[in-house]
C-alpha cells in the first residue's frame, strides 16, 4: 500500500501542544498505531487557522497552551465544528480538569503518562463516539450526577471558574501577574480581578498565602481551603 493510500485510509489527527518535542513523540506514536497526523499546532489560534485545511477526524489537545487554555480551544471547536471530537491529553490532574473538559465539549481525558497503547485505544474509542475517562473519574462524575458525590471529591477548587483555575495553576508555577496576563492574552487588571476572586473563594488572606496554596496544589497537594459550601 502506498503512503498516499495509507494517508487516505487512516483517521486524521490534529495535534495541539506547545512543546515541539511532545508533538514529535505523539506523531510517531500515532503513526505507529495506524493514524495520520494531518497537522500540528502550538496553540488555539494556530489550531483554528488550519482546521479547515487539515480536515482532522479528531483533535488531540493539551490543556496548557500559549495564549489560551485547552478549555478555550475545546469551546471554540464546539462552536464551529460541533461534531469534531476533541480528546485531551494532559499532565494535569484529571480530578481538577477532566469534568471541566467534558463540560466544555471534549470527548475524553487522558493523562500524558499513559502508555502508547492506551493513547491509541483512547483515540479509537473517541472516534467511535465513546467517552474516554479513567474508571475513578467515571465514578466521581456518576456520583455527582446522582447527587451522591463523595465529600472528599467536592472541594473549593470545584467552585472556581475555568479561568480562575487557570490563573491559580499558573500562580502555582511561579508566574507573575504580568506573565500570566501575557500567557492568557488578557490584561493585568483582569488577572488581578481573578486573583481577588481566588482569595475570596479559597479563603486566602494575602497574595502570598494564595501563591503558597497554588504551589502546594500544583505540586500534587491540596490547597488549605475551607469546605466548598
Amino acid at each position: 500500500m502506498s503512503g498516499q493510500q495509507t494517508e487516505k485510509a487512516a483517521a486524521r489527527i490534529l495535534i495541539v501542544d506547545d512543546h515541539p518535542v511532545v508533538r514529535q513523540g505523539l506523531k510517531m506514536a500515532l503513526g505507529q498505531a495506524g493514524f495520520f497526523v494531518c497537522g500540528e499546532a502550538e496553540g488555539m489560534a494556530d489550531a483554528m487557522s488550519i482546521l479547515e485545511s487539515a480536515k482532522p477526524d479528531l483533535i488531540l489537545a493539551d490543556l496548557d497552551l500559549e495564549g489560551a487554555s485547552g478549555i478555550d480551544l475545546i469551546k471554540a471547536v464546539k462552536e464551529t465544528h460541533p461534531d469534531l471530537p476533541v480528546l485531551v491529553l494532559s499532565m494535569h490532574d484529571e480530578d481538577a480538569y477532566a469534568e471541566r473538559a467534558l463540560r466544555a465539549g471534549a470527548r475524553g481525558y487522558l493523562m500524558k503518562h499513559s502508555p502508547p497503547e492506551r493513547l491509541a485505544e483512547g483515540v479509537r474509542q473517541a472516534l467511535a463516539g465513546e467517552i474516554i475517562l479513567s474508571e475513578s473519574m467515571k465514578r466521581k462524575i456518576l456520583l455527582g450526577l446522582a447527587g451522591r458525590r463523595e465529600p472528599a471529591a467536592a472541594t473549593a477548587i470545584d467552585k472556581l471558574t475555568d479561568r480562575e483555575l487557570e490563573v491559580f495553576r499558573l500562580l502555582g508555577e511561579g508566574m507573575t501577574t504580568r506573565r500570566i496576563a501575557e500567557r492568557l492574552s488578557i490584561s493585568v487588571k483582569t488577572v488581578e480581578a481573578h486573583i481577588a476572586h481566588l482569595k475570596s473563594k479559597l479563603g486566602a488572606e494575602s497574595g502570598r498565602e494564595l501563591q503558597h496554596r497554588a504551589y502546594s496544589w500544583s505540586s500534587g497537594g491540596k490547597p488549605a481551603a475551607g469546605p466548598a459550601d
